[in-house]
């Protein structure tokens, strides 16, 4: 056991270089400017939190396991979990980065408060790649350009990296 989780540590050199995550898991996003700080949530990749208006944006990736064989309609009902009372707003495919994917946004009730989220789920033959954007829903939109670029950021990390 303590052997896999050195090894685990060992995979996932994350590290932020001059404003850019490096995920251990072979991906790169570029962190959006003003107050979003990183949390340390230790469930994502990368956790960032802004207080004022407030919101939460997330990446992650998965890259064994059954995940990346799974649809990706799953994929991105997964991501909504824990969100109770919810309405598609807008599901549609994108690609980023020439991953392949689904976005959605979708508004419902997480721990008693209104909140709409974007969802996008992206995946390749070796991971599947999350990113969450969450807000209450009258601060929604002020955030949405950050969540875009930093969406718009994600690239694969050359293979010597992994």
């Amino acid at each position: 056991m303590v052997g896999l989780a050195l090894a685990l540590t060992a995979c996932s050199a994350d590290r932020i270089e001059r404003g850019i995550f490096h995920s251990g898991k072979g991906y790169q996003v570029t962190l959006p400017p003003g107050a979003w700080r990183v949390e340390r949530d230790g469930e994502a990749d990368l956790a960032l939190r802004r207080e004022e208006p407030p919101a939460g944006m997330l990446a992650n990736a998965t890259c064994s396991g059954r995940e990346p064989a799974r649809p990706l309609r799953a994929l991105s009902r997964h991501l909504l979990f824990g969100l109770t009372h919810r309405s598609t707003v807008e599901e549609a495919p994108i690609t980023v980065a020439g991953r392949s994917g689904v976005r959605s946004v979708v508004r419902g009730e997480r721990d008693g408060r209104q909140v709409a989220v974007d969802a996008v789920v992206l995946k390749d033959d070796r991971c599947v790649y999350d990113f969450l954007y969450v807000a209450p829903v009258g601060e929604f939109e002020s955030g949405r350009p950050a969540f875009a670029a930093f969406l718009e950021s994600f690239a694969p990390e050359r293979e010597a990296t992994r």
